[in-house]
């Protein structure tokens, strides 16, 4: 599991840490490491250190002490090292000194520092560090736009994107490689600012760190949670999930929830609607009820709204009449973004939320519409929370927008998008984590962006759900099989896919996430589907 921590724990840790050491040791262990790795990636490109031509960009303060540190040590390694100095009057003097004694060229005007930029093997980005906020300044952004011909590593963050929420608001300079200190950093591991990371790796400089508030579960992480049956289980005590989706108009949505929802572990599959002649006719495994939900006998948990239509509204209020989990998705999140946070008061059993941003901004023009309903508890502001959300900006924000929209419903919401995020709401004690637990998903691709993926994804988690899953879990891991199953069916270097494709490939990556495969790999950045 990758652990992300927030600035101002990691501030508060480093503290802790250096307030016990000699002066300079801390950074020290940090360049060190950062050096390790870039003259591995030298060696890889150009076949050793020795020779290579290196570029510091070094900005103001510990971030560029960093850079300047490491700098030093690959020079004293035989390579050409340049170091570009975007705040020379404030640049860090130990880095500056170490790079000078170790014959380190330093240079201050800018056309001279985009040429040594352009045909460097390796840079280093120094720029900003994990307290930095907004765009790249002006003395900084042209190198944001300049040709390269090297590989870039970032220094703990990409400079431009925010360490905290992965937000890029402004100019930002892409890394090939983030080299990253003591713990993740939540902006890493989420759009837009995951993209501009690049392969992320992680240097241990002892830092003593509580509980992750941010997570990403691996393959390992995964296995221990799949539902796998005992010898003494039967087909409802691995759980039943009810599945009321599908209509005259989008009939295709029940067959595809109720695929993803026969491959997600729960033992039957019991679906209401009106698509039940083509749910038998493609799946005869399929317990068909008349009705709705309230009718339809014992299930575990309910997934509804998948092309629900004009019946949504009544198989929400009945499902959620139910004492079970129930996942709400696709035109039951219509209903529930027009009943307003109101709607789940008083239910005992867990709520799974599943929107794309589009409808990320209904639920919260539904929960400001709400009497009393208080959104933005992530420090949005009065004008932000007075307008409209529009769907870009929340897909900007995607930690934000997950947070507030759990708080706002107090229920578990997946977030669907280029990076999918699992949200819980912040917990009523007041204890843990302020914002409530979060978990980003590190699988996917951008071929997920077709019709009917979303559907597949509210079956699997519905099913999980129902084989007794937390819907935390059930959350993530849904997530995260159904990334692995759109890489699958893709296919490599990629190529379009059918959310019955994606279905229909979850038993094989379910079976590799139980024995330890490793993934199969992207080259395409991307999610969780509409």
């Amino acid at each position: 599991m990758r652990h992300a921590h927030s600035v101002e724990v990691v501030r508060a840790a480093e503290a802790e840490l250096m307030a016990r050491l000699p002066e300079g040791t801390l950074m020290r262990r940090a360049a060190t490491g950062l050096a390790v790795t870039c003259a591995r990636l030298l060696t890889r490109r150009r076949g050793r250190v020795y020779g290579g031509r290196v570029v510091v960009l070094a900005g103001s303060g510990d971030n560029g002490g960093d850079a300047l540190y490491a700098g030093a040590e690959l020079a004293r390694r035989g390579a050409r090292v340049t170091a570009v100095l975007l705040a020379p009057e404030r640049a860090h003097g130990g880095g500056l000194a170490a790079l000078r004694a170790a014959r380190g060229r330093v240079v201050l005007e800018r056309e001279a520092g985009l040429a040594e930029f352009s045909r460097a093997d390796l840079v280093l980005d120094g720029i900003v560090g994990i307290g930095g906020r907004g765009g790249l300044r002006p003395e900084a952004e042209p190198y944001a736009r300049a040709a390269r011909a090297g590989v870039v590593v970032a220094v703990d963050v990409p400079s431009g994107v925010d360490a905290d929420t992965g937000e890029v608001a402004g100019a930002a300079l892409r890394a090939d490689v983030t080299v990253c200190f003591g713990t993740y950093k939540p902006g890493l591991l989420i759009d837009p600012g995951a993209s501009y990371a690049g392969a992320v790796q992680l240097v241990g400089i002892g830092l003593e760190l509580p509980p992750a508030g941010v997570v990403a579960l691996q393959h390992a992480d995964v296995a221990a949670l799949l539902p796998v049956p005992g010898v003494e289980s039967d087909k409802y005590r691995r759980g039943v999930v009810g599945v009321a989706a599908g209509s005259a108009r989008y009939p295709g949505a029940a067959l595809l929830a109720v695929a993803g929802a026969l491959r997600g572990g729960a033992g039957a599959v019991r679906y209401v609607g009106t698509a039940a002649e083509e749910v038998v006719r493609r799946f005869p495994e399929t317990l068909v009820t008349e009705g709705g939900p309230a009718g339809a006998g014992r299930v575990q948990a309910w997934v509804v709204g998948p092309g629900g239509g004009e019946g949504a509204g009544r198989a929400l209020a009945e499902a959620l009449a139910a004492d079970v989990p129930v996942l709400v998705d696709a035109d039951g999140l219509t209903e529930l973004a027009r009943l307003g946070p109101g709607a789940l008061a008083g239910r005992t059993a867990p709520t799974l939320l599943t929107p794309h941003t589009g409808e990320a901004a209904r639920l919260l023009a539904g929960a400001r519409a709400g009497a009393g309903t208080a959104v933005g508890g992530d420090g949005a502001t009065r004008s932000e929370q007075a307008r409209p959300p529009a769907s870009e900006e929340l897909a900007a924000a995607r930690l934000a927008t997950a947070r507030r929209l759990a708080a706002a419903y107090r229920a578990t919401v997946l977030l669907k998008g280029s990076t999918t995020v699992v949200a819980d709401p912040p917990p009523a004690s007041g204890r843990g984590y302020p914002h409530g637990a979060v978990r980003v998903n590190p699988t996917g691709t951008a071929w997920l962006a077709t019709a009917g993926s979303g559907d597949v994804l509210a079956g699997l988690a519905g099913s999980l759900l129902a084989a007794g899953l937390s819907a935390p879990d059930a959350a993530a891991v849904a997530a995260y099989l159904h990334g692995l199953a759109a890489r699958r069916a893709a296919g490599l270097p990629g190529a379009p896919v059918t959310a019955a494709e994606v279905a229909a490939a979850l038993p094989a990556v379910w079976n590799d996430v139980r024995s330890g495969a490793a993934p199969e790999p992207s080259r395409t950045a991307g999610g969780t589907g509409a």
